[in-house]
């Protein structure tokens, strides 16, 4: 029984299928995208998590809305099986132009991105890999334990020494083993 809602640190997934909608109109990808992080922000926000990514995309399958929901001490199945059924019934009514789609509702996993500035003060002495768009020291590719963001600077430690990134110069940054 304490084993079936124990935080697990390992990516959690529920898949749904939704219904499949009639209308075939060309799909609006980043409109999709806007409105549904929309809708899901506040259903998550009102359950206590956090929506920490959305990505809208096609695949092999068919197209695809997976959404990467976190809380303060984690999430279990039963909060994606919560959001997934929440959120399902929130995107039927309000994006009926997306033809049909799988969604799935997941944690973000043990490399989770980070997207948010509060995220840089959230995970830090964590270690994180970070891209950049412009080299920083010679480098785009950076490995080190994260030491927090102050003004416009993301600050790690690299080494022994002190690297200090524009945030506006990353491009994708997540957690590492």
């Amino acid at each position: 029984m304490k084993g079936q809602n124990k935080k697990a640190k390992n990516r959690l997934k529920f898949k749904v299928k939704t219904r499949t909608h009639k209308n075939r109109s060309p799909v609006n990808k980043e409109k999709i995208v806007a409105q549904a992080r929309e809708l899901i922000e506040s259903l998550c926000e009102t359950e206590g998590l956090e929506l920490v990514h959305l990505e809208y995309q096609r695949e092999a399958g068919g197209r695809i809305l997976r959404l990467f929901i976190d809380g303060p001490g984690g999430v279990t199945l039963d909060d994606c099986v919560h959001i997934s059924r929440q959120s399902s019934d929130l995107l039927d009514v309000f994006l009926e132009d997306t033809g049909p789609y799988r969604l799935e509702v997941s944690s973000p996993g043990p490399n989770r991105p980070l997207r948010k500035r509060r995220d840089f003060d959230r995970f830090k002495g964590n270690r994180v890999k970070i891209k950049t768009a412009q080299p920083v020291d010679g480098q785009k590719k950076i490995k080190g334990v994260l030491m927090g963001i102050s003004e416009e600077m993301v600050k790690l430690s690299v080494n022994g020494k002190i690297a200090c990134i524009p945030y506006q110069e990353i491009i994708t940054a997540r957690l590492a083993d």
